[in-house]
């Protein structure tokens, strides 16, 4: 049986990998810190359900506090194949301990302060959890001998670039927000640990996902929640905005394709675009959401925002080409399973 040590493994990305890995019959240990960027309730969930457990028969005390109901919630998910760790990282003593108490096949790095906005606003915070946390991640990898790691980039390391699709090729030196700088800069020192210590290492730089367990501050998530209850979503700019989106499925099949890619491959460094390959503007976003809803969006036009990029067009020739990867859903597809989830939870 092989261990995983997934960061991030209660949120969106994190828990549906996991929840694979367990399928197929790896053992996990989840770090997640359980942040305020967003409710603890829906990690809570998330942790739960990748466990294959039913959160109605895993309710946790209302009333109580968040350090109590993440000792309930310990005591509810673990077992012999599944860990879950609250611990920060930025605290290297505490994944020190993780790691000196368990030996670790493979790392997949994914957590991270998530928000491209939220990092123009503190810079300083983004720099400590997604740079030293990364850091304090390879240094753990280097002192217990884990060899293999894949970690979260992000397309935003792109910034405009003008040339699309984004290829793993193009200058990225340009970065628009302190959140895609930091992301940047752990591959840099991703590739110093490589090169010093020989470890095994993918950088995905992930696009735009979307599916069940979404994050709710995520357009795909929030505009279906305000559509459906009547309130006018927020439209930056004039639609013709683009992201490269793709479904939850499609991405955790790239990312186990790329665990394999790592492990049966020594001497590997390598940053690969994860994406689907096929822009889709705001305005058509929308106008899915609506059709599969059957409701018109009451839109309010905003200004763009600093931080903002125009498009994100990703190239995934060279995931494909190395690993297998092959992304199926259409993006409307996509979005009447995620309406389905959404109504049914």
């Amino acid at each position: 049986m092989k261990t995983y040590v997934v960061t991030g493994g209660s949120g969106f990305i994190g828990s549906t990998l996991a929840e694979e890995l367990l399928a197929e019959g790896s053992k996990v240990i989840n770090i997640d810190n359980f942040n305020d960027y967003y409710d603890t309730t829906i990690k809570i969930s998330n942790t739960i359900e990748s466990c294959g457990l039913s959160v109605d028969s895993c309710k946790l005390l209302e009333e109580s506090s968040k350090k109590e109901k993440l000792k309930q919630l310990k005591e509810k998910v673990d077992s012999e194949n599944y860990i879950l760790e609250v611990v920060d990282l930025r605290d290297l003593e505490g994944l020190e301990r993780i790691f000196s108490e368990n030996k670790v096949d493979t790392v997949i790095h994914l957590a991270a302060r998530a928000g491209v906005r939220p990092s123009i606003e503190d810079p300083i915070l983004y720099q400590e959890v997604n740079g030293r946390g990364t850091h304090n991640i390879l240094e753990c990898c280097r002192k217990y001998d884990v060899k293999n790691i894949v970690a979260a980039s992000s397309s935003s390391v792109y910034g405009n670039n003008k040339i699309v699709p984004f290829k793993e090729t193009d200058p990225v030196d340009f970065a628009i927000s302190p959140y895609a700088a930091t992301k940047k800069a752990n591959e840099v020192m991703g590739h110093v640990y490589h090169s010093l210590y020989k470890i095994n290492m993918a950088f995905l730089r992930f696009f735009t996902v979307y599916g069940p367990r979404q994050r709710p501050d995520l357009a795909i998530n929030k505009f279906t929640r305000l559509i459906l209850s009547g309130e006018s979503i927020p439209v930056y700019g004039d639609g013709s905005t683009s992201r490269d989106y793709t479904y939850i499925s499609d991405i955790v099949d790239g990312i186990i394709k790329s665990i394999a890619y790592v492990e049966n491959n020594k001497g590997t460094y390598e940053i690969f675009n994860i994406g689907s390959n096929s822009p889709v503007s705001l305005t058509e976003m929308i106008e899915t959401i609506e059709k599969v809803l059957g409701k018109k969006a009451i839109i309010e036009r905003l200004p763009m925002q600093p931080g903002d990029v125009d498009r994100t067009y990703a190239d995934v020739t060279k995931l494909k080409e190395m690993t297998g990867y092959n992304p199926s859903l259409t993006f409307e597809e996509g979005i009447e399973k995620f309406v389905e989830w959404y109504k049914g939870k």
